[in-house]
C-alpha cells in the first residue's frame, strides 16, 4: 500500500483519487479553496463515486472508494506524501508549484499529469524563488490514463483506460528509481520515454485537440458541442492536414535526436486498436465514442491549453532546429487571433522552461541532469 497525495479535484484528479484507493492505497486529494466543490462532496460522501451507466452508456469501474483525506490546505497534502500527482491545467502548475515549494522536501516526487514540459518549468521557478538546496524529481506523463468525466459533485463516469502510459523523467538519471515507486501503485505501467522533452512531443493531444478545433470552429460554435468530437469532426480530409502536422512533429524530434511514434502507433498501442488510420481511430474507438460532447467554443481547453502548451514548445523547437512547420505555427496564429491572444508570447517558450540561450546540445545535456547552466 502506499500513500499518494492527488494535486487537482477535476474530471482527472477525483478518477485519480477513486482509482488510487480503489487499488487500496492511502489517497489525499488537494484543491485550491476557490475551486472546494469537489473537496466538499467528497468529504460529504466519505469518498467517490464511480457510476456504471450515464445516459444508457456503460462506464467501467463503477463503485464507491473512501479517501483518506480531502483538503484544500496544500500544507497538509504536500506533508501526507512524498509522491504528489499532479493533475491541474496546464496553466495553473506554475501557481500550484509556488504553493508548494515551503513544503516541498529532496524526498517528493512530483508526477505532472500531462507533463507539457512542467518539469523543465518548475525547475526554473525553484531556481529563480532562491531554493537552492531542494532537489526535486520531476515526471512528466503524456497524458492520464482515463477516459473520464465529472458528472456531478463527487461522481464520476470512466469510459475507458489506456493499457500503459509514457512518461519522462527530470533528471533523466533518476527514472528508474521514480518510475520503479510509481509503478506500486499506478493502474496501468507506465513506461520511460528518453527524456522530458520527449515526453512533451509524443502528448497524445498534439495532433487532434487544437488543429480538429481550430479548422472547425464554426461548427462547434454554432451547434453549442451538441456532438461526438471525434467522430463528427473529424473528415478524410481534417485526416490530411493532420498528417502534415504530424510529420512536422517527428522532424522536430528526429532534430533532437528522438525517434518519436507516430500518432497512429502511439493511439493503438495506449487503447489496443489495429486501427489503420487516425481517421479510422476516431470513427471507431470505443472508449473515444462514449464522449458525447465536443468544445463549443474558442475558450476551450483543447485550444486555450493545448495551442500555448502544446504546440507553442514545439514551435520554439523547430526554431532552435532551424525548421519550417508551417501548419503548426498556422493553428497557432489562427487560434491566436480567436481568442485575442498571442500564443508564441503567451505560450511555453524557450525562456519560460529555463533553456533559452542553449544550443540543442546543451539542452540534452541539462535535461540528463548531470549539468547545470546558469538561467
Amino acid at each position: 500500500m502506499s500513500r499518494i497525495s492527488v494535486i487537482g479535484a477535476g474530471n482527472g484528479g477525483v478518477t485519480a483519487a477513486y482509482h488510487f484507493s480503489k487499488l487500496g492505497n492511502e489517497v489525499c486529494i488537494y484543491d485550491q479553496e476557490k475551486f472546494d466543490t469537489q473537496i466538499k462532496a467528497i468529504n460529504k460522501n466519505n469518498g467517490i463515486y464511480a457510476l456504471s451507466e450515464v445516459s444508457d452508456v456503460k462506464m467501467i469501474l463503477p463503485g464507491f472508494e473512501p479517501v483518506k483525506k480531502a483538503t484544500t490546505s496544500i500544507k497538509e497534502a504536500v506533508e501526507f506524501s512524498e509522491i504528489l500527482v499532479i493533475i491541474v491545467p496546464s496553466f495553473a502548475q506554475e501557481i500550484i508549484f509556488k504553493n508548494m515549494l515551503p513544503y516541498l522536501t529532496n524526498k517528493h516526487t512530483l508526477v505532472f499529469m500531462p507533463g507539457n514540459y512542467a518539469s523543465l518549468v518548475m525547475e526554473k521557478v525553484r531556481k529563480d524563488m532562491g531554493y537552492d538546496k531542494l532537489s526535486l524529481t520531476y515526471v512528466d506523463v503524456i497524458s492520464i490514463p482515463w477516459a473520464c468525466r465529472l458528472f456531478e459533485p463527487g461522481n464520476i463516469g470512466i469510459m475507458g483506460i489506456k493499457e500503459f502510459i509514457y512518461a519522462g523523467v527530470f533528471p533523466r538519471k533518476n527514472t528508474d528509481k521514480a518510475l520503479n515507486k510509481i509503478n506500486t501503485f499506478f493502474p496501468i505501467e507506465m513506461k520511460p520515454l528518453e527524456n522530458v522533452i520527449e515526453a512533451g512531443l509524443e502528448n497524445i493531444n498534439f495532433g487532434g485537440h487544437p488543429l480538429i478545433t481550430t479548422i472547425n470552429i464554426g461548427l462547434l460554435e454554432n451547434f453549442e458541442g451538441k456532438f461526438n468530437y471525434y467522430s463528427d469532426c473529424v473528415s478524410p480530409a481534417t485526416g490530411e492536414v493532420s498528417a502534415k502536422m504530424e510529420e512536422e512533429r517527428i522532424e522536430i524530434g528526429k532534430g533532437l535526436g528522438l525517434k518519436l511514434r507516430s500518432e497512429l502507433d502511439m493511439m493503438n498501442a495506449l487503447y489496443n486498436s489495429n486501427a489503420k488510420s487516425v481517421y479510422e481511430f476516431n470513427k471507431t474507438s470505443v472508449a473515444h465514442a462514449k464522449i458525447q460532447s465536443a468544445p463549443n467554443s474558442s475558450k476551450s481547453r483543447y485550444i486555450t491549453e493545448d495551442v500555448p502548451y502544446i504546440l507553442v514548445p514545439c514551435y520554439e523547437f523547430a526554431k532552435l532546429l532551424s525548421l519550417e512547420v508551417p501548419i503548426i505555427e498556422s493553428v497557432i496564429r489562427i487560434s491566436s487571433a480567436y481568442n485575442k491572444d498571442n500564443y508564441f508570447e503567451t505560450g511555453r517558450t524557450l525562456e519560460k522552461m529555463g533553456l533559452k540561450g542553449k544550443t540543442k546540445e546543451e539542452i540534452l545535456e541539462y535535461v540528463e541532469g548531470n549539468m547545470v547552466y546558469s538561467v
